[in-house]
């Protein structure tokens, strides 16, 4: 896979998390009073990354955090940050994120007129670099930039606001990806997020991917470090027989 020399480390960390799943919680719908609690409690559990949702207001209708967030959680915890950037104007604030802490920054396809330079962009101030793809998104289009990306996002909800139903056929473009990466023996992870549960994970990870980011299913229950654990446990059942 074609990165700087400098994302050595980050890419044997990224080559061990395509074959391990990991549950990554999304802390837009944490307790922004008890952030630091929210956090700890999912860390303990054994998460690997927290994700963070950057919305501008204007590429999705709604707006939340800016870099003084990364920060605060930067200092706060290990944990690797995955920022999941809805704005549009990527090509600004990516290297801006980095700075505060993002160790790996995915873009949404549909507001990148220079993908390939955005990617390169990102890989060079030191991040693994995402693509985004909406629901109404094709896998077709990121033929040409899926020897470059680190991992793909597939939205199973329209982006913008937390606790929606999952879209089914989101799965079918995880097995898209999954093909796609098994015939042209790439590496990239494969990451969903929207609407996932322990209602549906099992069936999401068999798809094949690689990353399940829960929101709702996670800090909006009574205990987020046994969700967590749930959801792990379910999923790894479910691994041994990917289809």
């Amino acid at each position: 896979m074609p990165l700087c020399s400098t994302l050595a480390g980050q890419l044997e960390q990224l080559e061990e998390s395509v074959s391990v799943l990991q549950i990554v919680p999304s802390i837009f719908a944490a307790d922004f009073v008890r952030l630091g609690e929210e956090i700890r409690r999912v860390e303990d559990a054994g998460v690997g990354m927290v994700h963070v949702d950057i919305m501008d207001g204007h590429f999705v209708p709604n707006f939340t955090m800016g870099t003084p967030i990364t920060e605060a959680i930067r200092r706060f915890t290990r944990l690797k940050l995955d920022h999941h950037l809805m704005i549009e104007d990527p090509d600004t604030y990516a290297p801006i994120f980095i700075k505060a802490g993002a160790d790996s920054v995915s873009v949404h396809y549909e507001v990148c007129r220079n993908l390939d330079r955005t990617l390169h962009l990102i890989q060079e101030h030191g991040a693994l670099a995402g693509v985004v793809i909406n629901p109404a998104t094709s896998t077709r289009l990121l033929e040409n930039v899926l020897d470059i990306v680190d991992y793909v996002l597939v939205m199973s909800v329209n982006p913008g606001f937390g606790g929606q139903a999952f879209i089914p056929n989101s799965l079918n473009k995880v097995r898209e990806l999954c093909r796609y990466r098994l015939e042209r023996g790439l590496n990239f992870a494969i990451e969903i997020d929207g609407g996932v549960g322990p209602e549906n994970i099992a069936e999401v990870v068999k798809a094949g991917v690689d990353w399940v980011v829960a929101g709702s299913s996670v800090f909006h229950t009574p205990d987020a470090a046994h969700s967590v654990r749930e959801m792990q446990r379910i999923a790894e059942e479910a691994i041994s027989i990917r289809v």
